[in-house]
C-alpha cells in the first residue's frame, strides 16, 4: 500500500508565472520502458512537468524512438540523452528554448555499469537554468566520486541556477547523498510536499531519488505526487518500480 504524506496545498505550476520563473521538474526512473508505459506516461502527463529527468531510458534496439514516443505521449519533446548518456535523459514541454546540450559519459569501473550525466542549458521566457539528469552507482565508492563529478559538471555549466536530479541508489544520510545536500539545496527537505518514499511503488520504504537545486532557486514544494489530480495508485505500480519525484521551482529571472 502507498504511504500517502501529502499536503492539501496545490502545487504551483508554469502557468501561475507568466516570465517563466516558476518550472515543474520531474525526476523518474523508469526501467528502460519495460513495464506499462501507457500507465508511465498518464503519471507523466498528469504531473504537468516543464522538465523530466528520466534514469534508465532505453538503450539500445531503437531506443531513441521507443523515448520519443514516451515524450510525445506525455506531451512533451526529447531534448537530450538515452543510450548516449548510457540511461539518464532530459524531456522538456515546448515552453523551453533550448541553448546546448551534452551528454557525458562517466569513468568506467570494471564490473560496473556504465554511468553518464545528461545535461543542458534551457529558457523558459526570463528564467535560465542548467539541467542534470544522473543515475548513480550502486557501488559506494564509485557512487561518492561520481557525487564529486555532478557538482563539477553543474559548476562548469556556466549559469546562475542550476537543478539536478536522479536515482542516487543512496538514502538520505549517505556519504554521497550527504555531499550533494552540502552544496545543493535537496528540495523535498527544503520544502516537503506529496510523499517521501520513492522505491519500491508496492511498499515505499525509502528515499533513493531526489531533485537538487542551486542556492538561488527557490523551492516551492518537492515530493512524490501521490495525491496530484490525474495521478492513481494503478498507474504508479504499473508504469515502473520506482516513484517519481516533482518539485515545482522558482527561478530568478535574468
Amino acid at each position: 500500500m502507498l504511504i500517502v504524506m501529502a499536503t492539501s496545498t496545490p502545487l504551483p505550476n508554469s502557468r501561475t508565472e507568466p516570465d517563466g520563473s516558476v518550472l515543474r521538474v520531474l525526476s523518474y526512473n523508469i526501467r528502460s520502458m519495460r513495464d506499462d508505459t501507457a500507465a508511465l506516461a498518464r503519471v507523466i502527463g498528469a504531473c504537468a512537468p516543464d522538465l523530466v529527468l528520466v534514469q534508465e531510458a532505453p538503450r539500445f534496439f531503437r531506443w531513441r524512438k521507443k523515448l520519443a514516443r514516451l515524450a510525445a505521449a506525455s506531451g512533451l519533446v526529447v531534448l537530450t540523452g538515452g543510450a548516449t548518456a548510457a540511461g539518464p535523459a532530459i524531456l522538456c514541454s515546448l515552453r523551453a528554448t533550448v541553448e546546448r546540450t551534452e551528454d557525458v559519459l562517466l569513468p568506467l569501473t570494471p564490473g560496473q555499469h556504465r554511468r553518464g550525466f545528461a545535461t543542458a542549458v534551457v529558457r523558459f521566457g526570463g528564467a535560465r537554468l542548467g539541467v542534470l539528469s544522473c543515475h548513480l552507482s550502486l557501488q559506494k565508492d564509485e557512487r561518492y566520486e561520481q557525487g564529486g563529478m555532478l557538482l563539477d559538471r553543474l559548476a562548469g555549466l556556466g549559469v546562475d541556477h542550476a537543478v539536478a536530479g536522479g536515482d542516487l541508489n543512496e538514502r538520505p544520510g549517505g556519504r554521497t547523498f550527504g555531499r550533494l545536500a552540502d552544496g545543493l539545496q535537496d528540495c523535498h527537505a527544503v520544502t516537503p510536499w506529496g510523499g517521501e518514499h520513492t522505491f519500491t511503488p508496492l511498499t515505499p520504504f525509502q528515499r533513493i531519488d531526489a531533485i537538487f537545486a542551486t542556492k538561488g532557486v527557490e523551492v516551492l514544494g518537492c515530493g512524490v505526487p501521490l495525491d496530484l489530480p490525474g495521478v492513481t495508485e494503478t498507474d504508479l505500480r504499473a508504469a515502473t518500480d520506482h516513484l517519481p519525484v516533482l518539485a515545482a521551482l522558482k527561478v530568478p529571472i535574468g
